[in-house]
């Protein structure tokens, strides 16, 4: 079916698609910071994804269905929760809601290959009622995922039949839209790029002054072969009694390697390690007693503990890879590193030191974002998609 004209911006309403709260991560916060953006200025709905795939297979499975987010959905969202991965009934009664809420855009959080077969579901349902589709890629796989020779085969095979009746992409880098247009051979597609909005939403709290002579570090986020964690763990041994570390994290994938190293570190008793999700309620906690945060990532398109960093004010020490080149170049607490080089990771940490004491202020904002979705929805009004005027369903599933 043909996509409908899009009415004026004040009634255009936006179906939301991504992560709930059941298996909690940053993209179920991004999923909902995003919605209650985007009802400052349409009428939203969210649909979310609340079982994505059995837990006993989820990295964090020992909290599933725990209550860690303090973070609520505006007033103004209707909100369907939820999906789960077996389907039956939940994605037919999210299609009903579809239905019901009938939206003139509908936009898929993606992440991960365990939400495909319910997204495809849903675009087919949106494109017989001349819905236009819109996919914001946060990866262009989860990394993990990747690492197995028949998930990857399944992303890519089974992601060409959603693609091919997408109607644009919003991506948050330069770097993200060049990966995943070679990839996934959308280079022609509208697109728009959104710089991650800020993650201030936690309660905000007095900074936190530590013993004098002394920098507290922070690494924040979860434990992951990509995130780099040994290469700070190396770096700090050589840094001095002036330096204090916090590391808080789960651990996800069996990489055990920066725990270990924790454990028979020559400074181990200037380490402290949470290994475990944290609610929202400390959050604020660990990032108010910080001296600087480091993410020393060896790949990255984008990160949540960036972004509540730069939400603090705290000076960031990062890795200049991915996306997070352009998400912190404006951020005047930023010192850039190269990735797996713990020597030059220790300079950028002393660097930072420096910055320290002063509140930087944050450039991000969901205004922005919003603004970067209103540029795509006049790209849409404006064009007519190719896509637009292909069959439901389709025999070629390359």
């Amino acid at each position: 079916m043909t996509a409908s004209p899009m009415p004026d911006e004040q009634r255009i309403r936006v179906l939301v698609v991504g992560s709930g709260w059941r298996f909690l991560s940053g993209i179920s916060y991004y999923t909902c910071r995003l919605s209650n953006a985007l009802s400052s200025r349409y009428e939203v709905g969210a649909i979310l994804m609340r079982r994505l795939l059995p837990a006993r297979l989820y990295p964090g499975r020992e909290r599933v269905g725990h209550s860690l987010a303090d973070l609520r959905y505006s007033e103004d969202v209707r909100v369907f929760d939820g999906v789960d991965w077996f389907a039956v009934p939940s994605l037919v009664r999210a299609v009903g809601f579809l239905r019901s809420f009938r939206p003139d855009v509908l936009v898929l959080q993606w992440w991960t290959g365990a939400v495909l077969h319910s997204y495809l579901a849903l675009v087919l349902a949106a494109r017989a009622l001349g819905i236009r589709v819109i996919v914001e890629f946060h990866e262009v796989q989860d990394t993990g995922e990747a690492r197995h020779a028949w998930a990857a085969r399944y992303v890519r095979r089974c992601i060409r039949p959603l693609l091919d009746r997408t109607d644009g992409v919003v991506v948050h880098s330069r770097f993200d839209l060049a990966a995943v247009s070679e990839i996934y051979g959308i280079a022609d597609m509208p697109a728009e790029i959104a710089l991650h909005g800020p993650f201030d939403h936690h309660e905000p709290v007095a900074r936190r002054p530590g013993p004098d002579g002394i920098c507290r570090l922070l690494f924040f986020g979860t434990i992951r072969p990509y995130k780099g964690l040994e290469d700070l763990i190396e770096a700090f041994a050589g840094l001095g009694p002036g330096y204090h570390l916090t590391v808080v994290g789960e651990t996800w994938e069996g990489w055990t390697l920066p725990a270990e190293m924790i454990v028979d570190s020559p400074v181990r008793d200037r380490i402290t390690f949470v290994n475990r999700y944290v609610a929202d309620a400390e959050v604020n906690d660990f990032f108010a007693g910080a001296d600087v945060v480091v993410l020393p990532y060896r790949r990255s398109s984008a990160s949540g503990p960036l972004h509540i960093a730069m939400s603090h004010g705290v000076p960031v020490v990062v890795t200049g890879v991915g996306g997070l080149v352009e998400a912190a170049s404006e951020y005047s607490g930023t010192v850039f590193v190269p990735p797996a080089s713990p020597s030059d990771l220790a300079l950028g940490i002393a660097k930072a030191a420096g910055l320290a004491g002063r509140r930087h202020a944050d450039p991000s904002s969901w205004s922005k974002t919003v603004d970067a979705y209103s540029r795509l929805f006049a790209q849409l009004d404006s064009t007519t998609s190719s896509n637009q005027t292909e069959p439901a369903l389709s025999p070629d599933l390359r």
